[in-house]
Parts: structure tokens; C-alpha cells; sequence
């Protein structure tokens, strides 16, 4: 057994290490979506249908909460009849106007950016969808815009609550049939993240749990994460924000066709290995310099891929170990977006917290954006103060 593999499967060290719980708070999964259903049912999603299909969607959020936006696009893909836009930043496009639905997105109901897309979708008479905390100022907003709104339950990290933020939007927008999100496929995607839970539990042993293998082989590494539909884009972007904030890591995230017009080459650079000539494919390999963190490539491969872009990842599995690149294959289950979509997501949190927790390292808190939001604050306010949702 790896030193590794004898820290992630000794499970009282690994209740120590994560005192908040963060282990925890993604074994959630299942339990968010079926609870985020309901409520979005009893606030009234479905009275969205009644004013006909809006020009587009414009998600607004930010951090753990604006992913809420990038699953909504995903699940509805390139079948959507109407533009779904993650817009994260303040204000709105200047295009956005009272044919447009826009939803609002913030775990603690109180993040500036989205205060303020908020503010400006009011003032310009936008629909509205609010998901956020109860009582908060941006359930207050939303309430002065005549917004939807959709509790979320608190007690969570905003990215540990991913899909208790999604779901509501799902649901939404297959309400005015911008996808399908019946009630079996939204239980079909919470029993996958069952199935996710189960397999990727805390006392699975290293050699057949597939989030604690994941972060074994990235243990050290500097992560480059590639999708290969604009479904997997999504988790390779979710899979690099979780190794950033739960980790505490760098990482470069992509998708195929287009990382193979640009990313690809990095292969050449200083953090890949030596590529072999095809003379030397007995090289002493221990000679190689291997100072300083290297490149790990992880592909999250769709059941539904170009066949040309199939073949794009393919070769570029070889290229890179051609040039020893470790490669990590992670595979999509399910025969419907959402399930498809909650079976990578729901290894990938697990994984980058088993990785935070290899690591000697907290997976919860986040001190560097609570120290930058504390230096922006107006001198007085309720932002000087330490924060514990953020989003």
C-alpha cells in the first residue's frame, strides 16, 4: 500500500482532517436534488410557462453559485430553442431587456456581483427567478422585482451545494421547454449520485474507490482537465474550481476540438516530460529531469462525442504518453444529460476533497477570498467581518 493510499483509507484520520464536513456536504448530492425539486415545485416554477418562452436565459451568479448556471447550459446543450448565458460580473448586458428571463444565483443571498444583475434586471423589468437563502437582501430584490423565488437550504459550502442550486433552474427551464427534467430523470440523476456516494465513500478501499485512485494519480501534479462535449466542458470547469478551492490548486481546464488548437502544445513545454524518440524507447528514465510539479491529463469523456473530436482525445492520450504525461480517463454514465453530467461531477468533488485531505490541507476554508473580500469591503460594513458562504 502507497503512503498515499494508507492516509485516504484510514478513516480516522480522515474525519480529523476534515472538520467541517466537507466529506460529508458532497454525499449530499442525492438528498439536494430531490429536496431542490420540491421546493422549486412548491414556489411555483411552473407558472414560468405562462408567459410563453422567454428571447434567452441569463444566469447570474458567481463562484460555487454560478455553476448552477453552467449546468443549466450543459443539460440543455445545443438543443435549447432560446441563448442560456452564466453571466458573472455586475450589472447585465446591454441587450437584456423584459423579454429576457434572467436568474439570479447566490447561496448566501448576498454576493455584490449578483446583487447588482439583480438590481439591473429589476430596474429594466426582466423576468425573474431568485435562488439564494431566505430573508437575505437578494431575496429582498427579488422580492421588489416580483421574482420566483427558490430557498435554498442552508448549512453548506456554495460549492458543496451545487446541486441544490442547479436543480431549481433545471426544473425551471423544463417548465418552458428549454429541455427535458421530468420528474424520473431528475430522480434518475439523484440516484446516480447515490451510486456515486456509495462507490466513492469514505471507508471504500483506495484499490476499487475511483474518487481516491483520481486523487492518488494527481497527488503532486499540476492538473490539466479537457472535456470533450460542451456537456463534459462543464465538469472540467467545475473540476478545476473544486481543485482550486478545495485542494488549493492551479489547474488548466479545456475541451476538445478546441485544446488541440492551443492547449496541446503544452505538451512540448517544461512541465510535460521528454517526448521518446522512436530510437531510445529504452532510456533510462530516472536520468529525465522531473523537478518541479508535472502535467497530469485528465479527459472527461462523453457517451456522446463528434466522432472526429473521439478521435481527437484518443490521439492526444497517446501523444501524451509518448511524452510521459499520465493520462486519467474518467468516463460519463447515464442515458439523459442531467444523469450523464451528476456522474462526473458528483467523483470530481469527491476526488479534489480526498485530494485536499492527501495533502495535509482543510478542504473547507477558503482564506484567500475571505481576506480579499474583507480588503474591498466600505470600511464599516458587514464584509469586514470573516465570511463562511462566499457565493
Amino acid at each position: 500500500m502507497s503512503p498515499g493510499a494508507s492516509i485516504l483509507d484510514d478513516l480516522a484520520r480522515l474525519e480529523a482532517a476534515d472538520p467541517d464536513g466537507m466529506l460529508r456536504a458532497v454525499a449530499s448530492g442525492a438528498a439536494q436534488v430531490r429536496e431542490a425539486a420540491v421546493l422549486a415545485a412548491e414556489a411555483g416554477v411552473a407558472s414560468l410557462r405562462e408567459d410563453g418562452r422567454p428571447r434567452a436565459v441569463v444566469v447570474c451568479g458567481m463562484g460555487g453559485s454560478g455553476v448552477a448556471g453552467d449546468v443549466l447550459a450543459a443539460v440543455a446543450g445545443a438543443g435549447s430553442p432560446v441563448p442560456i448565458v452564466s453571466h458573472r460580473g455586475y450589472g447585465l448586458p446591454a441587450w437584456v431587456g423584459p423579454v429576457d428571463l434572467v436568474i439570479a444565483v447566490s447561496c448566501s443571498g448576498t454576493t455584490e456581483e449578483t446583487l447588482s444583475a439583480l438590481e439591473e434586471a429589476v430596474r429594466r423589468g426582466c423576468r425573474l427567478l431568485v435562488v439564494g437563502r431566505s430573508g437575505s437582501p437578494l431575496d429582498d430584490l427579488g422580492q421588489r422585482g416580483r421574482a420566483i423565488f427558490v430557498p435554498v437550504v442552508q448549512g453548506r459550502q456554495p460549492r458543496a451545494s451545487v446541486w441544490a442550486l442547479s436543480t431549481p433552474l433545471l426544473v425551471a427551464a423544463s417548465s418552458i421547454g428549454l429541455l427535458a427534467a421530468p420528474p424520473a430523470t431528475v430522480e434518475s440523476a439523484a440516484v446516480m449520485l447515490e451510486q456515486v456516494a456509495d462507490r466513492c465513500r469514505p471507508d471504500a478501499d483506495s484499490m476499487v474507490n475511483t474518487a481516491k485512485r483520481l486523487a492518488l494519480d494527481l497527488e503532486g501534479a499540476l492538473p490539466v482537465v479537457w472535456g470533450t462535449s460542451g456537456l463534459t466542458a462543464a465538469a472540467a470547469y467545475r473540476f478545476s474550481c473544486q481543485l482550486n478551492e478545495n485542494a488549493k490548486l492551479p489547474a488548466v481546464w479545456g475541451v476538445l476540438p478546441e485544446a488541440a488548437h492551443n492547449q496541446v502544445v503544452a505538451l512540448d513545454g517544461a512541465f510535460a516530460g521528454p517526448a521518446a524518440p522512436s530510437d531510445d524507447l529504452f532510456r533510462d528514465r530516472g536520468e529525465d529531469d522531473t523537478d518541479g510539479p508535472r502535467m497530469a491529463l485528465v479527459l472527461l469523456r462523453d457517451t456522446e462525442e463528434h466522432p472526429q473530436v473521439a478521435r481527437r482525445a484518443d490521439v492526444v492520450a497517446e501523444l501524451a504518453a509518448e511524452r510521459d504525461v499520465p493520462v486519467i480517463q474518467l468516463r460519463a454514465e447515464g442515458d439523459t444529460p442531467f444523469v450523464r453530467l451528476a456522474s462526473l461531477i458528483g467523483v470530481v468533488d469527491y476526488a479534489t476533497t480526498y485530494l485536499a485531505l492527501l495533502s495535509g490541507l482543510d478542504p473547507t476554508p477558503v482564506g484567500a477570498i475571505t481576506a480579499l473580500k474583507r480588503r474591498i469591503a466600505p470600511a464599516g460594513s458587514a464584509a469586514e467581518a470573516p465570511a463562511v458562504t462566499l457565493s
